[in-house]
């Protein structure tokens, strides 16, 4: 994973290839999926709910990959290109470009 890159466009199919793993995939969008709830309860006045957010986004992904993909999360390597590498590949599954 000592890989550089130079864009999004570029870090994404390596992204991808770090998600095969089916569970891993379900559960990624389990974790953005409450993590999507948590900051609307949030929005609605409770700021707290954002520290809710972001630990379920992270914790369900870290689980797929420690148990189910068995490697290591994008994130420790490259936190930025690995965020927004989940919101894309949330929403490919959302609309049926990547199986769920």
């Amino acid at each position: 994973m000592s890989e550089r890159f130079t864009s999004f466009r570029e870090f994404y199919p390596f992204y991808l290839g770090e998600h095969r793993n089916r569970s891993c995939r379900r559960l990624h969008f389990v974790g953005t999926s409450f993590a999507i709830g948590f900051i609307v309860l949030a929005a609605k006045g409770n700021p707290g709910w954002l520290l809710a957010a972001l630990l379920s986004g992270y914790a369900f992904a870290w689980i797929g990959h420690f148990f189910f993909e068995k490697n290591r999360p994008a994130t420790f390597k490259h936190p930025f290109y690995s965020f927004a590498g989940d919101w894309v590949m949330y929403r490919d599954i959302l609309i049926g470009r990547i199986p769920f």
